[in-house]
């Protein structure tokens, strides 16, 4: 069992940076897959980035690659997401996600833990 519990949103300009922290509980982190996934109002969850369990292998939406970057501490059971060049259109209600294999991570129906959400507001 994996709980996750995401920190770090809040209300930026566009252009801004913001770093979003996921902790997670069990000995078994660094044995998880971890994604970012956002859902804006009406919008389904879409995939943002992953992180593979050594943090060498990452993989990205088209549509913030370049402006973010996932990283994981293994010793510290947390996962990062440093969002950079922010757009309004950035704008959701960000999830943090894990899964057991490395297959599919761009699939939410895939994953097999989430947290509850942090909220990301970009201003124009």
């Amino acid at each position: 069992q994996v709980q996750l519990v995401e920190s770090g949103g809040g209300l930026v300009q566009a252009g801004g940076s913001l770093r979003l922290s996921c902790a997670a509980s069990g000995r078994t982190f660094s044995s998880y897959l971890l994604g970012w996934f956002r859902q804006a109002p009406g919008k389904e969850r879409e995939f943002v980035a992953a992180i593979g369990w050594s943090g060498v292998s990452t993989y990205y939406a088209d549509s913030v690659k370049g402006r973010f970057t996932i990283s994981r501490d293994n010793a510290k059971n947390t996962v990062y997401l440093q969002m950079n060049s922010l757009k309004p259109e950035d704008t959701a209600v960000y999830y943090c996600a894990a899964k057991y294999s490395s297959t599919y991570y761009r699939r939410t129906s895939e994953y097999n833990y989430w947290g509850q959400g942090t909220q990301v507001t970009v201003s124009s």
